[in-house]
Formats: structure tokens, C-alpha cells, sequence
């Protein structure tokens, strides 16, 4: 079947822009040694391997902490930042045996280098100019916007397909929620985003401590555009110019976790939840895997101890009141089956093929528990070509667009993607999980809007209370060459495509 794009990121991008373009069982307790916490190892220890990040995650007190962080610098390693919280310290070294070492220690659960490629600098590369919307092409969105529509908003035929058009006469949302993207960056000085930005709960994570430096939560030039994106759909403002978000009267925030070349890694990742849940975020967004690994197996020690630090980062936000929500990817799997070949992992050095089982190896954060998982939807209101899926994995479904061809909206709106903000006070188009995810994020932003005092667990059922139940329908044959494509299992209100069904934003603001 043909694919959009690739399944690294969870973003299908295409450069017509408007100036616009385009129960878990978690590791035991690591074998512990008759060694004291802070004990110093045997022999010399080495300082000439490659530079690497480590996660080692321990029992979430200050003494404890403490102690294994003695045990951390006996071993070589350099400590980058400690979340007490959660017990995850966040490690650098070059010790080739570092993690080895400190999985001997006393009170230490698991230790897991986050990545396979040695630590190096970044190299920023420009991107490729966007394509400007012509004085035709916006003349022509403006004259078909009707009486409190946003000029742009006739070519978001997303909304009406959540019934946010029709939320948006009764509530915009509240300005005392906010939704935190954590992704690539955000642009908070596009005139759609600036409204309604929060800058008390941005930050940039992406080296794995919080950098709370003025405009740190941005996407610096060169770097991806996703975020910006992401962050229109939830909360653009419906201020007359441009497009409109899901709940365009809530706050949306900048929580960076990629480096520039748009990696994802487990420190910045644990990061990010953290952050969200010290500074009163309400719903997170996360549209993208945990970088290197698209699957992370449990029963490999590194691959296990990144599995349990995302986890305990992602429960902490959850029971500090936060809803994360999180998108399924974007390779046509199904996250049901009972095997899956990987081919695509670690994406920092060299990928080697696998099979691996997705009930042992999980892609987080959107397989973890708790997170409430998105698969994406087209135009037609059909599984998108590329979205993952699976039953008991899915909870609900949103638009995320689709090629035009397969899926075509009906006019006004021409294109079958999703359309949104761009940095630079620019627009476009994009498809992908990553684009259904926030839909789900705004309305869970309007649900939390219509009950300030409900609990994570609250608005997550809610979410999926209120959804319109969507049957599997007709065999799958989207690209129509008489050949199945996926397979969708279970009811009408519980199946492998669309989970308990499409959210649907006029409930949320009814309900």
C-alpha cells in the first residue's frame, strides 16, 4: 500500500504551503548487590569511550537519590539533572562499563543509555523556502469565510469533521487551562499562537534539564516546524486573521524535547512530563516516539530502563492532574498484531531488522498506561492510509488528514491534509498522527474547560464518553486496488481503527 511518508517522525509533510507550506509490567528491581549505594568501584575506571546519555532510575526520595548520585560519579558519570520526584537522574559518560557498574548498586532499579550514537554537536541545517500562498489563493479562502469564521478556517474542513465549528457558538475553551506541546518547539510570536501563549510553563528540555531562557522553547532556524504546527491546531486564535484551533480560547504552552535534528530522547522526554506536571499543565500533547528506538523491549536493559523512566515521568504529570495524549504512528502497523517486523530501529546509527512482540516492546510514550492514544482519520472519515492501529490500543480516532486522493474533502477546503501555523506567521499543510493527536488535546482542553475540578481520569472518560462511536465499515481497500490494506476488529464502539470512535467537540462543551 502507498505510504505518505516515512515512519520516522509521526508527520506527513507536504511543501504546498499557504507561506504557508506543509498493565504494564515494567522491569524488576536490579539485582541488588551487597554493595552500599554510594560504594566506589573495584578497578580504574575508564574515561576514554564514547560520550553517552544514561538514564538510572532509583526509589523517588532525596536520601536515596542522593546516595546512588555518589555511586553515579564513582563510575564516571557526570550528573545532568536529578528529578527526585520520580527517581531518574539524567547521566553523561564515558565509561564504556558506566552502566554496567551502576547496575551492581544497591537501591538502583535499571540504567539505560539513551541512545546509540555518542553525543556530538548538532549541526543546524537550513530548510527549504516555503511556498507563499498567492493573493489568489487567500482572496479566495477569505470570500468563502462566513460571519465569525477566521479567513482560513473554509479550508480546515477538520473542524466541522469534530464538530468544533459548532462547539465554537457555545465555548471557546478557558483561559485558565493550558495544553503543553511537547515537541520540537513553538513558535509563541506567531500572531495565531501569541494570544493565547503561556510563557510561564515553556521551557526548552531538550538537553535533558530545563532551560528556562526567554524564547528557549522556539524552534531555532533550520529546526523543525512541527511543533508550530501541532500547537495551531489546539489553540490558534480565533482573532479574525489566519486559522482556528480545536479550543481557541484555551493556553497552549512550548515544551521543547528535540535536539536539532529532531530527536526525541528519553532524558528530555522525562523532562517534559516533568516540567508539564510542576507548572499546572492540564493536557499534553506528544506527537512522536521516543527516539532511538521505535519499540522499546522490556527485557533488554537499556531498551526496559528508558520503557520505565518515561513511564514514571508520564504517571507524575498524569497524577499532578494532567491528560496526555499521544499519537500512534504513522507505519500502518497493528499494535495488536502478535508480531511486528521493525526495520527502522535505532535510527541514530544503524538500523538492523527485528521482529518484535508489541505487547513486550512498547512505542512510548503513546503505549504506555494512561496515555490516551490517537489514531488519525481522513477527510472521508476513514482510518488514514498510514495510521497505526489496533484494538485495545487505539482509544479514540481524530482528523489527521490523508493524501487528497485517496480521501478528498468537500469545498471549499481543497486539500486533504490538515492546515495550520507555521513559525514566522506562516501557514500549512501537514498529515499524520502527529496532526490527530492534537484534535484530541483540544477537546480534552474544552472538556477540562467545562469541568475545571475533574480529575485526569475524569477527562479521559469524558474523552471517550462523548466520542461518536465509528464502526469498522467496509474491508479496508483505501488506495482501491482490490487488495485489503489493514484489518479492523471489534464493535462499533470499540474497534481497532478508531477505538471508542472520533472525538467530538460539541459534546465536550455540552456534556
Amino acid at each position: 500500500m502507498a505510504q505518505l511518508g516515512s515512519r520516522r517522525t509521526r508527520t506527513l509533510t507536504t511543501t504546498v504551503g499557504l507561506a504557508l507550506t506543509a498493565s504494564l509490567g515494567f522491569l524488576p528491581a536490579g539485582a541488588a548487590s551487597a554493595a552500599p549505594a554510594g560504594a566506589q568501584p573495584a578497578a580504574k575506571v575508564s574515561t576514554d569511550g564514547p560520550k553517552l546519555s544514561y538514564v538510572v532510575n532509583t526509589r523517588a526520595n532525596h536520601g536515596t537519590v542522593k546516595q546512588v548520585t555518589k555511586a553515579i560519579t564513582a563510575a564516571g558519570g557526570t550528573v545532568v539533572a536529578a528529578y527526585e520526584q520520580i527517581g531518574v537522574i539524567v547521566v553523561h559518560s564515558q565509561n564504556p562499563d558506566f552502566a554496567k557498574s551502576v547496575r551492581r548498586v544497591k537501591a538502583v532499579d535499571s540504567v539505560g543509555a539513551t541512545r546509540t550514537n555518542p553525543i556530538v554537536p548538532q549541526a543546524v541545517t537550513e530548510t527549504g523556502a516555503e511556498q507563499p500562498l498567492t493573493a489568489a489563493q487567500a482572496e479566495a479562502a477569505a470570500a468563502e469565510a462566513t460571519a465569525g469564521q477566521d479567513p482560513m478556517e473554509p479550508l480546515q474542513w477538520d473542524l466541522p469533521a469534530i464538530k468544533a465549528d459548532q462547539a465554537h457558538k457555545i465555548s471557546l475553551g478557558s483561559s485558565r487551562v493550558t495544553v503543553a506541546v511537547i515537541d520540537t518547539g513553538v513558535d509563541d510570536t506567531h500572531p495565531d499562537l501569541a494570544p493565547n501563549f503561556n510563557r510561564g510553563a515553556s521551557v526548552s528540555c531538550a538537553t535533558g534539564a530545563p532551560d528556562t531562557t526567554d524564547g528557549a522553547w522556539r524552534p531555532k532556524a533550520g529546526e523543525s516546524d512541527h511543533g508550530t504546527h501541532v500547537a495551531g491546531t489546539i489553540a490558534a486564535a480565533k482573532n479574525g486573521i489566519g486559522v482556528t484551533g480545536v479550543a481557541p480560547g484555551v493556553k497552549v504552552a512550548g515544551i521543547k524535547v528535540a535536539n536539532p535534528d529532531g530527536m526525541f530522547y528519553t532524558e528530555s522526554v522525562v523532562c517534559g512530563f516533568v516540567w508539564a506536571a510542576e507548572h499546572g499543565v492540564d493536557v499534553t500533547n506528544n506527537s512522536y516516539y521516543t527516539d532511538p528506538w521505535m519499540f522499546n523491549c522490556k527485557d533488554d536493559a537499556d531498551q526496559g530502563a528508558l520503557v520505565e523512566a518515561v513511564a514514571r515521568a508520564s504517571r507524575y504529570a498524569e497524577r499532578k492532574g494532567a491528560v496526555n495524549v499521544a499519537s500512534a504512528g504513522n507505519s500502518a502497523f497493528d499494535l495488536a498484531a502478535r508480531s511486528i517486523e521493525d526495520t527502522t530501529s535505532p535510527n541514530d546509527t544503524t538500523a538492523v531488522r527485528r521482529t518484535i512482540d508489541p505487547r513486550q516492546c512498547l512505542d512510548i510514550p503513546a503505549m504506555l498506561p494512561g496515555v490516551v492514544t490517537v489514531s488519525a482519520t481522513g477527510a472521508k472519515g476513514l482510518k488514514s492510509s498510514y495510521s497505526n492501529y489496533g484494538k485495545g490500543v487505539i482509544d479514540v480516532a481524530a482528523p489527521g488528514g490523508d493524501s487528497t486522493v485517496y480521501q478528498r474533502p468537500e469545498a471549499p477546503a481543497t486539500s486533504g491534509l490538515i492546515l495550520s501555523t507555521l513559525p514566522g506567521g506562516k501557514y500549512g499543510y501537514k498529515a499524520g498522527t502527529s496532526m490527530a493527536s492534537p484534535h484530541v488535546a483540544g477537546v480534552a482542553a474544552l472538556i477540562k474547560s467545562k469541568h475545571p475540578y475533574a480529575s485526569a481520569a475524569a477527562v479521559k472518560a469524558l474523552l471517550t464518553a462523548e466520542a461518536d462511536a465509528t464502526a469498522c465499515g467496509a474491508p479496508y481497500d483505501i488506495d482501491g486496488d482490490g487488495e485489503i490494506d489493514a484489518v479492523c476488529e471489534g464493535g462499533k464502539n470499540d474497534n481497532g481503527f478508531y477505538g471508542a470512535g472520533v472525538v467530538n467537540a460539541l459534546n465536550a462543551v455540552r456534556w
